[in-house]
């Protein structure tokens, strides 16, 4: 057995296959790969590792496994695959993720190679694990794999609090540990037994207050739109051999001298590494975008940013399109028991709808420029876009908004 210091967690035991885990070089990479991407460009402190985190969600499903009565072989590959849920991450953790997917069709979840081969085949191997088995764990597949990934999985208990934690943000703070043990299964499906209505919109909560506070803060998303950019570039540079199969299995480090080193993406890097970042030429709502653009696919994205430096009369790299997809509240759907039949939480809270609202409220579409082509470029988006915003007043509101930012985060 061995025992972990956590900042979070306190002590953790590590034992049986998750500590031979523990020290894989698979596993071990994730210490070089930050929980929060580029976040930690807004609050300085979030520095925290995939690594901590996977030690976090081990911890949570051997306390919930604990609590369900699970033992023996089932519990080691629930082990197994909360140990090692994020090893098919890619540099800068979710950041990354859409443009690696449309070049090899892969999400971080799948790893069922990853899984086969290497140091981590050979111990879940000695342990008498069937990787696959292990890997449609990882995936959320089957009864286990809901406490793994799902509603009410470990994964999202951990980062929750663990992002809170590390950014200074109080609004991640969740009840975890009653939310472990309230865990139960009814009708094969993971629940929440009766009386936790209030406890399942603690979590709603807590991911729609951490979502515009941290994880889509404006800067977060300029440079994480920067990153991406500057990495899209590196896989196409003909100065590189590096493929998106190759960048997925980089670390933080290793991408950033990557970015460094190319020619085509030299200068990108040197923003990001002296937080000089593109500034919000438009901060568009929601009801002000076309409905099609919110659907465009990635080439229709970059046509935009085409026609937009067009428009601005500026070099296309100086143009960055920034739209996330429709408001989505995947925890609405949490099952919890009431009156002995199991609900959705969305069925059973008026909570919901008031986060659904605020959620819609916090959209954002972004056109990100460098400071001194913003007007230019803003007035631009706005004509190319069809947006529903008087061009005249995007750098005045953006101002006002910067002004009102920088008060708090800086």
């Amino acid at each position: 057995m061995k025992i972990v210091k956590d900042s979070v967690h306190d002590h953790i035991q590590v034992d049986g296959v998750a500590r031979d885990l523990l020290d894989t070089p698979e596993l071990q990479r994730l210490r070089r790969i930050s929980q929060l991407g580029t976040v930690s460009l807004v609050y300085p402190s979030a520095n925290h590792t995939r690594f901590e985190h996977s030690l976090g969600v081990y911890h949570l499903a051997c306390e919930a496994l604990e609590q369900l009565g699970v033992e023996g072989r089932q519990a080691e590959r629930v082990h197994a695959a909360a140990m090692l849920h994020d090893v098919g991450h890619g540099p800068f953790s979710h950041n990354l993720e859409a443009l690696t997917h449309r070049r090899t069709g892969r999400y971080h979840d799948d790893v069922h190679d990853l899984l086969a081969n290497g140091a981590v085949g050979d111990v879940l191997g000695e342990h008498g694990l069937e990787p696959d088995t292990v890997a449609d764990l990882v995936a959320g597949e089957g009864r286990f794999g809901q406490l793994v990934s799902g509603e009410l999985d470990v994964d999202r208990m951990d980062y929750l609090v663990r992002d809170a934690h590390h950014t200074g943000v109080p609004y991640g703070t969740i009840d975890h540990g009653r939310l472990v043990r309230e865990l139960t299964f009814a009708d094969g499906e993971l629940v929440l037994d009766e009386g936790n209505v209030q406890t399942a919109e603690s979590l709603l909560v807590a991911r729609a207050l951490m979502n515009p506070t941290v994880y889509s803060h404006s800067v977060a998303r300029i440079s994480k739109a920067m990153l991406r950019r500057a990495s899209e570039r590196l896989l196409d540079a003909p100065t590189t051999d590096i493929d998106a199969e190759t960048l997925q299995r980089m670390d933080d480090y290793d991408l950033i001298v990557a970015l460094r080193s190319c020619n085509e993406t030299a200068a990108f890097c040197r923003r990001l590494d002296q937080r000089d970042l593109f500034k919000r030429a438009v901060w568009a709502e929601i009801d002000d975008v076309p409905g099609g653009i919110i659907e465009s696919d990635h080439e229709t994205i970059r046509e935009f940013e085409r026609e937009i430096s067009d428009r601005a009369g500026v070099d296309p790299d100086r143009v960055i399109l920034d739209v996330p997809s429709r408001p989505s509240m995947t925890e609405s759907t949490t099952r919890v028991m009431v009156n002995g039949e199991i609900r959705q939480l969305d069925q059973q809270s008026p909570l919901v709808e008031a986060l659904r609202a605020a959620q819609y409220s916090q959209w954002r579409l972004g056109v990100y420029s460098p400071p001194e082509l913003r007007d230019r470029v803003g007035r631009a988006a706005v004509d190319v876009l069809g947006l529903d915003i008087d061009g005249a007043l995007v750098s005045e509101v953006r101002d006002g908004m910067d002004a009102t930012l920088d008060q708090f985060v800086e």
